[in-house]
């Protein structure tokens, strides 16, 4: 994850406004958030009611028999591609060893019957997986595979085009699904899996045009990963790597162990939009080390209660946010549907604090404190460059960080309570900060210049929100905490145009 002081990996439209919270956090410090209500009418509810598939076999598809075990990935090897498939009532199964899996051909299509599942029993490590481009998979469960840690059941290799619709995937290890380029995944039910509900990973080159569009996303990460290996960095609703386009919409995405969305390294071009995203135990979105993102009409509740108390309450001083940007910012040079990060019209309701822009002085291409795998900047190739004595110097000094610049969060609304989230301090901060530079020795941004570039000369700005409840404000490192006053004027000159009101006798901020 995003790391932080120590290098650790760490509106809704405007109807949706009106929308009231459900029940808040019990109070504990170690229960997860109790499960959600409905979501709001635009959110997707597809895991309680999946659309049944097609009684009968279309013309032209092959018949796969569920008594006959191994039938789906027999019949799929015996057929040519484009062929379309479709899954009579019941449980299908693989034969017995861990690889047995289905291996599609171009184009082929899975429909599944009313109570059609395919059932991995904890033995098949993978459900669907090979090459194949353009594989559409419909109205089917598949659930029980044991998949290794980091790797996924559906789409196992990444394959490119695939569309995967009105589709449950639940009680998986790993991930439910992986995503390739032209991915499509509508309407589907992503339910808890072991790791993730969906690993957007290729491994080699970038996706492009990946669309989640009308999907519950929900309970996953089962096996508690972080826990497991601490600041992995490797659990959430969904992950994304190196995806160039997402548009993420419609989706209702709750109750997750850790953060319920989380770009990490060197994404680009993302449209999160018109989402339900709540009670997920750590952030509700999480844009690190990445670029160039729309985040609107979004409502955004209860989130972080867990992860941020448990941190509280180690006396961490950090503002942990329930949507944090980490080292990610707008970069006009890269191309994409905007230049900025645009974070408007969203609703916040009773989460563990609001957004926090973050940039680590320590990470940066070439330093060991970079924790994204030696990765290096879109802007520059090889991270090697990023060395003394060049990286002192323009263009390097600049290209060789990710930066959270360019930051443009307006007309939202913020509500916080905190009786209902139940806390008393550290739940109700904004914030723009970096910690002061010291490692490695050669590092060229040492001291406070990344944490004076953040909080007043990387076009970071707050402007034209309504804040209701006892928010604080952070601004350059968390020892420096700011009333609403403070945080209006001179030197941060932030939220010009915001209103402060009061409700249910919170102060005002002022």
């Amino acid at each position: 994850m995003g790391n932080k002081w120590r290098h650790r990996r760490l509106p809704a439209a405007l109807l949706a406004l009106a929308l009231s919270a459900a029940a808040g956090c019990d109070g504990t410090h170690t229960a997860r958030p109790k499960p959600t209500a409905a979501p709001s009418a635009s959110a997707a509810r597809v895991c309680a009611e999946p659309a049944p598939g097609p009684a009968k076999a279309p013309a032209g598809a092959v018949t796969v028999d569920p008594a006959v075990t191994g039938d789906l990935a027999a019949q799929t090897r015996n057929s040519p591609p484009h062929t379309t498939f479709w899954l009579r009532p019941g449980t299908h199964r693989l034969g017995p060893d861990r690889y047995a899996q289905v291996l599609p051909k171009e184009g082929d299509t899975y429909l599944g019957a009313p109570g059609a599942v395919l059932d991995g029993r904890k033995t098949n490590q993978y459900a669907f997986g090979g090459t194949a481009p353009d594989v559409t998979i419909r109205f089917l469960t598949v659930r029980g595979f044991a998949a290794p840690q980091n790797e996924g059941v559906v789409n196992h290799d990444s394959a490119d085009g695939w569309v995967i619709e009105h589709t449950t995937i639940r009680d998986n290890s790993g991930a439910g699904l992986m995503a390739g380029a032209r991915q499509q995944v509508r309407a589907s039910c992503l339910r808890g899996n072991g790791q993730y509900g969906m690993n957007a990973y290729k491994g080699t080159g970038r996706i492009t045009g990946l669309v989640l569009d009308g999907n519950e996303i929900t309970g996953n990460n089962t096996d508690d990963w972080e826990r497991r290996k601490p600041g992995c960095g490797c659990t959430g609703g969904v992950k994304f790597w190196d995806v160039d386009g997402a548009d993420v919409r419609g989706n209702w995405v709750h109750d997750n162990r850790g953060a319920g969305l989380w770009a990490d390294t060197d994404n680009n071009d993302f449209l999160v939009e018109r989402n339900v995203i709540e009670a997920n135990d750590g952030a509700a979105l999480i844009y690190e080390t990445s670029y160039n993102a729309v985040v609107r009409d979004n409502t955004i509740r209860r989130n972080n209660l867990v992860e941020g108390r448990r941190y509280a309450d180690r006396g961490d001083t950090f503002p942990f946010a329930t949507v944090y940007v980490s080292e990610s910012g707008g970069e006009p040079r890269i191309p994409a549907r905007t230049d900025k990060i645009e974070i408007y019209r969203n609703l916040l309701e009773d989460n563990w604090s609001g957004i926090t822009l973050w940039e680590n002085a320590d990470r940066f291409c070439n330093s060991p404190a970079n924790t994204s795998s030696g990765s290096c900047t879109l802007l520059v190739k090889d991270a090697r460059r990023c060395a003394r004595p060049a990286i002192a110097r323009a263009p390097l000094y600049s290209d060789c960080r990710w930066k959270t610049q360019r930051v443009d969060i307006h007309d939202n609304r913020f509500v916080l309570d905190k009786a209902a989230v139940g806390c008393t301090v550290k739940c109700d901060r904004m914030a723009v900060l970096a910690n002061y530079g010291t490692y490695p020795d050669w590092s060229p941004y040492q001291g406070e210049r990344v944490a004076e570039a953040i909080t007043l000369g990387q076009h970071n700005r707050w402007h034209d929100n309504v804040y209701v409840g006892p928010w604080t404000f952070v601004a350059h490192d968390p020892s420096r905490t700011l009333d609403r006053t403070q945080w209006q004027g001179a030197p941060y000159h932030q939220d010009a145009g915001s209103t402060f009101p009061v409700r249910g006798g919170d102060p005002d901020g002022g």
